[in-house]
């Protein structure tokens, strides 16, 4: 008397098909002590849907002859999130997130809002994936054959755009502050002249102020967010000292 399938979720509600002998008229199924609900019945087949229980079920059909032998029913335990690192990412996707908890084991799907990012490590401890492309902030659905769980949201971040350098000339030998406008500036990691980083402090969305490095020519300003990069090109000019 096989089950299919025989697990599924410890919240019930799964369709499991009891094959075997001599099943007409059932009664009664039960998973441990508690009744499933007989959907379809024949002399081989009865159709129930599951209860909600935890761990091994024996599951025996009932019929005006007698109760069956009984088979092993197994409940999983639906996922727990106890954590996700980063929250934030670039628009564009291909951020690596890693998701903590329990109950993770065979994770059919991770969704960011109705995106589904690509699984690519999975643990009953935690999930590693790779998220996909989206905007705005949105939550992170994970969903096994236990069920689905959220709880925590990840905020999409835009690419910085870059407007100006001011001032647009400073020394050779650095030290001069300038000021770098543009948008979706709040999430900058990284200022860079020409490849070198630059010293840097965050003043608002818009605005971020920097102190060059040493350098030569005229150079490219880089900013790097959570978003993406930024460049500005030949934007800034590294001037001589006098010589006499």
């Amino acid at each position: 008397m096989p089950l299919t399938p025989s697990t599924g979720p410890s919240a019930g509600g799964t369709a499991v098909a009891i094959t075997g002998s001599n099943l007409a008229n059932a009664t009664t199924v039960h998973f441990g002590t508690k009744p499933a609900t007989i959907t379809n019945n024949t002399a081989t087949q009865v159709d129930v849907i599951s209860p909600a229980g935890h761990g091994a079920a024996p599951v025996n059909v009932t019929t005006p002859s007698g109760t069956s032998n009984a088979l092993p029913y197994f409940y999983i335990e639906p996922p727990i999130k106890s954590g996700a690192s980063p929250l934030t990412g670039s628009e564009a996707g291909g951020d690596t997130v890693t998701i903590s908890g329990s109950n993770l084991s065979n994770a059919t799907s991770v969704t960011f809002g109705a995106n589904a990012g690509t699984i690519t490590a999975n643990t009953a401890g935690s999930i590693t994936v790779t998220a996909p492309a989206g905007t705005g902030t949105v939550p992170i659905t994970v969903t096994t054959p236990g069920g689905t769980t959220n709880g925590f949201s990840f905020s999409y971040v835009a690419a910085p755009t870059l407007a100006s350098v001011d001032p647009a000339s400073g020394s050779e030998s650095g030290g001069t502050q300038v000021t770098i406008t543009g948008t979706s500036l709040t999430h900058t990691n990284e200022v860079t002249f020409d490849g070198a980083p630059a010293s840097f402090v965050v003043l608002s969305d818009t605005s971020v102020s920097a102190v060059t490095p040493a350098g030569t020519g005229t150079v490219d300003v880089d900013v790097t967010t959570t978003g993406g990069t930024g460049t500005l090109t030949a934007a800034y000019a590294y001037t001589a000292a006098p010589g006499i």
